[in-house]
């Protein structure tokens, strides 16, 4: 008979989320050895839940950590809020941030026994999303911003201040979590997109019936308008939208930043 006991099958259930049976025979085909049991259930999991794959899994949580001047941010996808509510899944993605900061955006592949233990558990199209890690230079100052719902993170933000101070960064961070600028300045958006734009605002200028001579100055100034919906620098900040980022830095400078948010 395999050397296990029933405390045993009850501490592999509660570590894979895994049925009686199947814990039973996991260890009956492991010879009682709790590792190759969670990696036997591991597998054979893995292989009836394959086709979670294909399912969307726009719900999450996401985890931000400032140590010094290493920052990290980490979404973990699931299908939904529920599954994202939940403590396992919320201290994992904690984890895998903490991870990160200490060890590098690499390092999060040391927990993937760990991920597809949950998405057995969940039987949820679970998987790691986005992973930043952002090293300040010596003398730049590093913040954060983190929005809650549920008790899960839904909405993180780390921001790279060259001049300024930490409260100045902090309000740079909640903007931007708010806010949701793609671009930091206006040439870092693709001249693609930009040429798309201002050809689409030509064609609504001209169908408005405005003089031909007045068309590169209305779509020049309704370009701005779409700038300003895009770009941190040129945004009204959030508590003043009279202040747009520009002015509210001063002397001071966006270096980067990084932003993780459910849904996008």
């Amino acid at each position: 008979m395999p050397d296990f006991t029933a405390k045993d099958v009850q501490t592999l259930r509660q570590a894979t989320g895994a049925g009686m049976m199947d814990a039973k025979r996991a260890l009956t085909e492991s010879d009682g050895d709790m590792e190759q049991a969670a990696q036997w259930l591991r597998e054979k999991g893995l292989a009836k839940v394959a086709k979670l794959g294909d399912r969307d899994n726009t719900q999450g949580a996401v985890a931000v950590v400032v140590d010094g001047n290493v920052g990290a941010l980490v979404e973990l996808k699931s299908e939904t809020d529920f599954s994202a509510k939940a403590d396992d899944f919320t201290a994992l993605v904690q984890d895998l941030a903490d991870l990160v900061v200490a060890k590098g955006v690499d390092a999060v592949a040391e927990r993937s026994a760990e991920l597809d233990d949950l998405k057995i558990a969940k039987k949820e199209n679970i998987e790691l999303g986005k992973v930043v890690r952002i090293d300040a230079a010596d003398g730049n100052v590093l913040d954060s911003y983190l929005h809650l719902q549920d008790g899960r993170g839904v909405n993180a933000v780390l921001v790279e201040l060259a001049g300024g101070n930490r409260e100045l960064a902090h309000d740079i961070a909640v903007h931007i979590a708010f806010a949701k600028p793609p671009y930091l300045t206006r040439d870092e958006v693709p001249a693609d997109e930009v040429d798309k734009e201002r050809a689409a605002l030509l064609d609504i200028t001209k169908a408005e019936g405005k003089p031909e001579a007045a068309w590169p100055k209305i779509v020049d100034g309704r370009l701005n308008a779409w700038y300003k919906e895009r770009v941190l620098l040129e945004q009204g900040f959030v508590r003043d939208d009279k202040t747009t980022i520009a002015q509210l830095l001063g002397d001071a400078s966006v270096v980067r930043f990084a932003q993780v948010y459910i849904g996008s």
